[in-house]
């Protein structure tokens, strides 16, 4: 039987992630376009088949074509996959919409909301391509893990499931599994919450509360995820799946976790500003925090966790009287999903 020939994808978004999967794409065999928008950096990557910035171990595919020209790498795909950070989105989304082939599936590797609006991803993606099939990919992946070969397991989850197993056939290879789903609310609330409570536990960390405060950590917030997602219609074995539990283990206990180290450098008193001076990429659970919640609060879901992180993050409350706030909260049934 003749193998089904492998549409054309485009990545975009040059960044480390971004880089690790359009690796991942082109050695399955998929034509595969890398756009980054910093030309110069693009012509770097082209040149030495390395995105020195991001991954400078990961030696490119030579079939891997690298593109500062947007324009021309969205209008020679069949699936386009957004790896930005969730600030950018939006914009970025924007900016294609003119350009995007009839036909086309939109995919994004994006975890996060629209900072503006509070908006989950996929609405953006219904507002700019209603008529184009949306996929989130998701789970718990290191880009430089993936870079380095090493076994990795992500989901693929959309609302037209042959554009889910479509995404999903191109990524999967022998290190590289990738699942499928139809719950693209509870994969993408996964995908933002696990970052705000890697926060947290880095926090504790930093205060050097033991691994009994980590582990609490990570199961109570697992249960504002559930709760929220309860709330707004995610299916709870996606929540308990790649896409909530695996990625919030990972994000809160991996020493890779730009979240988590973050938490850990508020845990030992360093500012906030101090912090994100040297950091070169985006933590999103800073972002993350205040979005969900607003959306807890229309809920009426309440977010204990979540939300003495966001007054660490303002700055109104320090790492210390936030551990008092929530080791103070009333004593109650460990199985009450009303209240946290």
């Amino acid at each position: 039987m003749t193998a089904r020939p492998r549409p054309a994808i485009t990545v975009l978004g040059a960044g480390s992630w971004g880089t690790a999967l359009a690796a991942v794409l082109a050695r399955n065999g998929a034509p595969t376009t890398l756009w980054g928008r910093d030309a110069a950096a693009i012509e770097q990557i082209a040149a030495t088949r390395r995105n020195v910035r991001y991954l400078p171990d990961l030696e490119l595919p030579q079939q891997l074509i690298v593109s500062a020209d947007l324009v021309a790498s969205v209008r020679s795909a069949q699936v386009v996959l957004i790896v930005t950070p969730s600030h950018a989105f939006g914009e970025l989304l924007e900016h294609i919409v003119p350009h995007f082939p009839a036909g086309a599936g939109l995919a994004w590797a994006t975890k996060g909301f629209d900072p503006p609006s509070g908006r989950f991803l996929h609405e953006l993606a219904a507002q700019w391509l209603p008529d184009a099939p949306a996929a989130i990919v998701t789970g718990p992946s290191f880009a430089r893990e993936v870079a380095q070969g090493l076994p990795t397991a992500v989901t693929v989850h959309s609302a037209t499931p042959a554009f889910a197993q479509r995404v999903a056939e191109l990524l999967h290879s022998t290190h590289f599994r990738a699942y499928t789903g139809n719950d693209m609310i509870g994969a993408e609330l996964g995908g933002a919450m696990k970052n705000v409570l890697a926060v947290a536990t880095g926090v504790a960390d930093g205060m050097q509360l033991g691994l009994n405060a980590r582990a609490g950590l990570i199961t109570r917030g697992l249960n504002e995820m559930l709760r929220l997602g309860a709330a707004i219609g995610a299916r709870p074995e996606t929540l308990m799946g790649l896409a909530g539990l695996g990625d919030l283990v990972l994000t809160c206990t991996g020493h890779r976790s730009r979240n988590r180290q973050v938490g850990v450098e508020l845990g030992r008193g360093r500012s906030l500003d101090d912090i994100l001076r040297g950091q070169r990429m985006v933590a999103e659970g800073l972002r993350t925090a205040q979005a969900a919640l607003d959306l807890g609060a229309r809920l009426g879901v309440e977010l204990p966790i979540t939300e003495q992180m966001q007054a660490v993050i303002d700055g109104v409350r320090t790492p210390q009287a936030a551990l008092a706030e929530l080791m103070l909260r009333p004593q109650k049934s460990e199985a009450d999903v009303r209240r946290a």
